[in-house]
């Protein structure tokens, strides 16, 4: 690894200059990767937390004025100072690499770098400025030396730059949050929509039943409560629908056109359906189910996501020109060679469709009242009781699977609703507030239990025997081994026993084919960047690549997957972007910071969306959640810190 000779990032001064490497300081608080691109050593650093040297040939001045370019350039402009100030920071700085500084320019470089910072109401103004001050501070005698040689600098090299945020960093499919969010701010709500359909098709299924990542890196959390980022989405997407508006989705034709076949219309099959059909690809979509959504459709309850939502979302890209053939299973009815034969690229996006074993005694001898989860959710939602005789369930799991599987239990008429779980509630996958939904609806909840054998009368389950766990040292998750506690086993009376532990892929399309490899979770192998397998012409992405996750994280690999079909058909190498780059620099320097102290109170709360009552919303499909009104949603926008930062990096 290059040895660091100066850093002000995040506050910590580490300056290497003129020492023998053997005496270097180690800089506490940033992990910089060597390399960019694999060819390109990074060899500078400038963003939000300071600045950071690597290579002592580095020109701070050139450095600092392509960054406030870039700062000027994303610059929204609302705020005086931060528009007009910006541009003559960078100008200054032009103006001294062209060797035309004066010894004035220094002084008014860092009064505006501190007027607009303490001025600016986002984050661009309030932290852009910060690594020239730095510059300045720990860098002054080049500053000096130029202005005083009065000679054209050469330029310094090759740079690269990049718009980020807390909230778009973690987003899986890198939405810009803070322009969506702003735009609902503004009451421009088609223009919201606009912005988040540039990348995702599924705003209103996403703003329902989306995991939040992009909530858990939101900088208002650190001064009372995130965003509400996932329930303004639905809102935009809910107001167009009242209004009864059309949304128009701009087709950019690439060079060359060709043929593709998706298998699946889940989120990754119809997000990548989408993006190929905007650059004006045939494309086909084959689906087992009678209509689309894949596993979303499936095991995702109405009251959480309503048919007709994910229906008409679907029914839009349909109208771009992308065929749905339903009720065909690739590998059955048509076979996935024949797909290869009649198209340029194959897209597999199967989703999780089987349930996991539990390893327990019973679990194999097909009682009546023994029911998966993945089958227990596909039958509620298709409208069916599984098996309207029993009246006791017992749900064994601790993830969205598991909740959805006992919260359908009472609406379908059970009167004995358990969900047994091995660790204690604050180990548990699920979301906290599908948890909190839950036990809001009065479902019994054993924690730091584990079933040992399923009990059956007459080849029906009568009960599930169970054993009390306690907590020991931490396994390879970070989270504490449950171990039996020797003499607590007891039983719970019930007749319907619903394995939700995990769900794998059903791969049998795949038979026989040594080109397209497996892993022994039955997920495919492909290039993490590109989506593609060891066979050119076959992608994959969604859960089948990834094991079951989170929807967002379908629809990003659906769209990676597309831009990379897209290059395969005109001929171009399937290269990673620069923003694959970035994502991978991200990871190291990190965007957002729990920690850090923002100067300022919060104190506006968060506006939640108004639920049905517990004990009336456990017995309906109706959807529970009311959206936003229009004044709800725009207040809530309000609360956003437009937390955008910029990175530039020299190579």
């Amino acid at each position: 690894m290059a040895e660091i000779l100066f850093s002000s990032w995040g506050g910590e001064v580490v300056d290497n200059r003129g020492k023998e490497s053997q005496d270097f300081e180690p800089v506490n608080s940033l992990e910089l990767p060597e390399y960019f691109r694999q060819d390109e050593a990074i060899k500078a650093l400038m963003g939000w937390y300071g600045l950071v040297v690597r290579d002592p040939e580095t020109d701070i001045i050139d450095l600092c004025r392509v960054y406030m370019q870039e700062i000027q350039a994303k610059s929204c402009g609302k705020c005086f100072l931060c528009r007009i100030g910006t541009r003559v920071m960078a100008e200054i700085l032009e103006r001294i690499c062209a060797g035309q500084g004066r010894e004035a320019d220094l002084g008014m470089l860092g009064r505006l770098a501190d007027s607009i910072r303490e001025s600016s109401k986002c984050n661009i103004g309030q932290s852009g400025p910060l690594p020239v001050l730095h510059a300045l501070e720990y860098f002054a005698d080049d500053f000096s030396a130029a202005i005083s040689a009065n000679e054209k600098r050469p330029s310094g090299g090759l740079y690269r730059s990049k718009l980020t945020a807390p909230c778009m960093d973690a987003c899986p499919i890198h939405l810009d949050i803070p322009s969506y969010v702003e735009c609902i701010r503004e009451g421009r709500f088609q223009d919201s929509l606009n912005i988040i359909r540039e990348k995702l098709p599924l705003p209103g299924v996403v703003g329902r039943v989306c995991v939040r990542p992009c909530e858990e890196h939101c900088r208002r959390m650190n001064l009372d409560a995130p965003i509400s980022i996932k329930f303004l989405k639905r809102f935009v997407a809910d107001y167009e629908l009242s209004k009864g508006l059309e949304p128009e989705f701009v087709v950019r034709h690439s060079a060359k056109t060709g043929k593709v076949a998706i298998v699946g219309a889940g989120p990754s099959g119809v997000t990548c359906a989408y993006h190929l059909a905007r650059m004006g690809h045939q494309v086909t979509v084959y689906e087992r189910f009678a209509e689309p959504g894949g596993m979303s459709a499936m095991g995702i309850p109405d009251y959480r996501l309503p048919r007709p939502i994910l229906r008409g979302e679907v029914d839009r890209i349909e109208n771009m020109g992308v065929k749905f053939n339903y009720e065909t299973t690739v590998g059955k009815d048509i076979k996935l060679s024949q797909l290869e034969s009649d198209n340029d690229a194959v897209f597999v996006a199967i989703g999780a469709q089987l349930g996991t074993s539990m390893g327990v005694e019973g679990e194999d001898q097909n009682y009546e009242g023994y029911i998966s989860g993945v089958q227990y959710l596909l039958d509620i939602n298709q409208g069916r009781d599984p098996y309207p005789a029993g009246k006791k369930v017992v749900v064994v799991g601790g993830g969205n699977v598991a909740i959805d599987c006992v919260r359908c239990s009472f609406r379908v008429n059970k009167e004995d609703v358990n969900l047994v779980y091995r660790r204690t509630k604050n180990e548990m996958p699920a979301d906290d507030v599908e948890i909190h939904d839950a036990e809001e609806e009065k479902v019994n909840f054993h924690f730091l239990t584990h079933p040992i054998k399923i009990l059956a009368e007459k080849g029906k389950v009568v009960g599930l025997e169970c054993v009390r766990m306690e907590l020991g040292e931490p396994d390879e998750s970070g989270r504490r081994s449950p171990r039996p506690v020797a003499g607590s086993e007891f039983v719970i009376d019930c007749d319907i026993v619903v394995p939700a532990i995990g769900q794998t892929m059903d791969l049998s399309l795949f038979e026989g084919r040594a080109d397209v490899k497996t892993t022994r979770w039955k997920t495919v192998v492909v290039d993490g960047l590109t989506k593609q397998t060891d066979q050119p012409k076959i992608f994959s992405g969604g859960d089948c690549e990834t094991g079951p996750g989170a929807l967002i994280t379908a629809c990003a690999g659906g769209r990676t997957a597309a831009y990379n079909i897209d290059r395969m058909i005109n001929g171009l190498p399937l290269e990673y972007t620069e923003d694959d780059y970035f994502d991978k620099l991200f990871k190291k320097v990190k965007v957002y910071d729990p920690a850090e102290n923002l100067g300022f109170l919060g104190g506006r709360e968060r506006h939640e969306l108004k639920m049905l009552d517990p004990e009336v919303r456990k017995f309906t499909n109706d959807e529970v959640e009311q959206g936003y009104s229009m004044q709800e949603a725009m207040a809530e926008a309000d609360r956003c810190l437009r937390c955008y930062r910029v990175a530039t990096i020299k190579v």
